[in-house]
């Protein structure tokens, strides 16, 4: 028992080793180029900026970019509580996607390399390059005009949601609902890594798991939440953090907009420090908060 407990704990070492090689490159290209900066913006964040030919000198004065961020400024509260409040409903919405299509392609169907090499493509699109070309390629600008103009602007999620409200039933949740329906694209793009993630660990999941519940009478339905669920829940965690992050540095981020509006149109890098700071913790404390909520639910295993 002994010598079988040493050799576990030598394995977990050698994992580990191998676990700090694969982010050795990161550890050193943020030690080289990442920390200066990191502690330069801190400091920026508490000084009046005063730029000068070729260098900038900055000049002490405590909170006030902070309170210029959240008592002055008039929009940079507003953008907080919707860009955060969009980043919830969005990654959640991400999530759920991204595990019901890797559910679907973990199936053995004729195709399933191609139809895996398909949903793959988001990952490819979310590239800048492609990203780039998809927003402003006239190409791709023309066949959506053409689209529209095809449909005489019949809109089904509008015209569902004109009901729901005639009706009286039309909420906010609604809106939220057909919101996610017409941007599915926006979350199909979005969802390429997370589908990865999830497909590995589905695919780890022993068949004799399912065999042995079917024996025992288990529906389809209860092996989804008493066998697949728990067993990729660690993995339900890692993209959840991921997700967060990817969405809040998205190119569309308003309050990235707005920081990028303060310190390149405004040259006013004070601010745009403090600015970007209160989002930084922010970011920071909802993914540190999320994570401890949804730690406790997962089931990790050997």
């Amino acid at each position: 028992m002994k010598r079988f407990k040493s050799k576990y704990t030598g394995l977990q070492r050698r994992k580990a080793k191998a676990g700090y090689l694969f982010i050795l490159p990161f550890i050193i290209g943020f030690l080289a180029f990442m920390v200066k900066p990191f502690f330069q913006s801190l400091y920026m964040s508490f000084c009046n900026v005063e730029l000068t030919a070729g260098s900038f000198t900055p000049i002490w004065q405590g909170l006030t970019n902070y309170i210029y961020c959240f008592r002055v400024d008039p929009e940079f509260n507003r953008l907080l509580v919707e860009e955060i409040s969009r980043m919830m409903v969005y990654s959640v919405a991400i999530l759920i996607f991204s595990f019901f299509v890797a559910l679907i392609l973990n199936q053995e169907f004729k195709g399933r390399a191609l139809v895996r090499a398909i949903f793959f493509l988001p990952v490819i699109l979310s590239s800048g390059v492609i990203i780039g070309l998809d927003s402003n390629n006239q190409l791709m600008a023309n066949l959506a005009n053409t689209i529209e103009s095809s449909t005489q602007g019949i809109s089904i999620t509008d015209g569902l949601e004109t009901i729901l409200r005639t009706a009286g039933v039309g909420t906010r949740a609604f809106e939220t609902v057909f919101d996610l329906i017409d941007n599915i694209y926006d979350v199909a793009v979005a969802s390429g890594i997370q589908i990865i993630i999830f497909l590995t660990g589905l695919q780890t999941i022993p068949s004799a798991m399912y065999e042995a519940a079917e024996i025992e009478g288990c529906t389809k339905w209860e092996s989804l939440w008493k066998i697949t669920f728990p067993m990729i829940s660690s993995l339900l965690l890692v993209n959840w953090i991921y997700t967060v992050i990817d969405f809040s540095m998205r190119s569309d981020n308003q309050v990235i907009e707005k920081i990028q509006t303060v310190m390149i149109d405004q040259l006013n890098y004070g601010a745009a420090s403090a600015m970007s700071w209160v989002y930084f913790v922010l970011i920071l404390a909802f993914v540190g908060v999320t994570s401890l909520i949804i730690n406790k639910g997962v089931y990790y295993y050997d």
